[in-house]
């Protein structure tokens, strides 16, 4: 075939054979599962082990827009995504240009920073129970050298919920860095040397030369980081010790998911719960989508 030129079926069919296992394996464990929980949200009478369904309707969304702990499930998830994305990105940006500058051990220092995200979930929040304990906690010994009384942060509703913030943010800044540190080192030096020239500090080469070109790097991230902090549930399950918080403070919709699925039997309900958590997301990815075409620079 001549490049530019028309393939032939032959060529068009050859070309689908050769993406048709990846294609198997995504509709069968992608699209086939979001089918059938989009089904499953309306089945208000079904039997799961027969898979049988007696009933079809919008009960279910009606049961969870009129339940209290849905509605402060959601709360909660929009309070966990605001409370965790913009610190997670600001603080990996900053350590990944800090990083950036160390020439010396500079290996040591990634693989430190990138340890938690490749560590258990269930071993961090071991760790992070123990921080947290009211009365032998690492953390609340070292707010005791600024005058502030021990805080009881996993069995306070106050503030069981920045607890999690602070693990959470914790536990994923190593790999948000490694990304940052990619994005800085492909950024092209003679920028630099131009702005140099124009008199710009090295604060103001990195607010008008750093920031601009690794925004394409920065919104991969900031993506990754709201859907990740939408579905946030293992770091709930093993820090409050399969609890959603003292007095459901840190209930998420996808902790009330998991409640309506394996403990309540709910399987309408929990897919009903599914379909919300999945269009928040949808929503949220477009707004950065049209936000991303004003304000990130190819």
């Amino acid at each position: 075939m001549m490049i530019g030129g028309k393939p032939s079926w032959r060529q068009t069919f050859k070309g689908w054979l050769y993406v048709l296992p990846m294609l198997l394996v995504i509709g069968t464990f992608s699209l086939y599962p979001i089918i059938s929980s989009l089904a499953m949200s309306f089945y208000t009478q079904y039997n799961f082990f027969t898979n049988q369904v007696q009933a079809l309707g919008i009960d279910n969304f009606t049961t969870i827009f009129t339940d209290p702990t849905f509605i402060s499930a959601i709360q909660n998830t929009l309070i966990f995504v605001v409370g965790v994305v913009p610190i997670e990105i600001v603080l990996s940006l900053i350590i990944a240009t800090l990083l950036n500058q160390i020439k010396f051990l500079s290996g040591l220092f990634r693989t430190v920073y990138f340890l938690p995200f490749v560590t258990s979930v269930v071993a961090i929040s071991m760790v992070w129970r123990w921080i947290y304990n009211k009365d032998a906690g690492l953390l609340n010994h070292l707010l005791g050298f600024v005058g502030v009384h021990p805080i009881d942060w996993l069995n306070d509703p106050h503030y069981a919920m920045p607890a999690l913030i602070i693990l959470a943010i914790w536990k994923s800044l190593g790999f948000n860095i490694m990304l940052f540190l990619v994005a800085l080192n492909n950024v092209d030096r003679r920028l630099y040397d131009a702005a140099r020239l124009d008199g710009a500090q090295p604060l103001q080469q990195w607010w008008h030369v750093t920031v601009p070109m690794i925004s394409p790097m920065t919104f991969l991230v900031t993506v990754n980081a709201v859907i990740g902090s939408f579905k946030v549930f293992d770091e709930i399950f093993a820090l409050f010790g399969g609890q959603p918080g003292p007095g459901n403070s840190a209930m998420t919709v996808v902790f009330y998911l998991y409640r309506a699925f394996y403990e309540q039997n709910k399987y309408g309900v929990a897919a009903a719960a599914g379909v919300v958590l999945f269009l928040m997301i949808l929503i949220v990815t477009l707004i950065q989508m049209w936000f991303s075409k004003k304000h990130v620079h190819y």
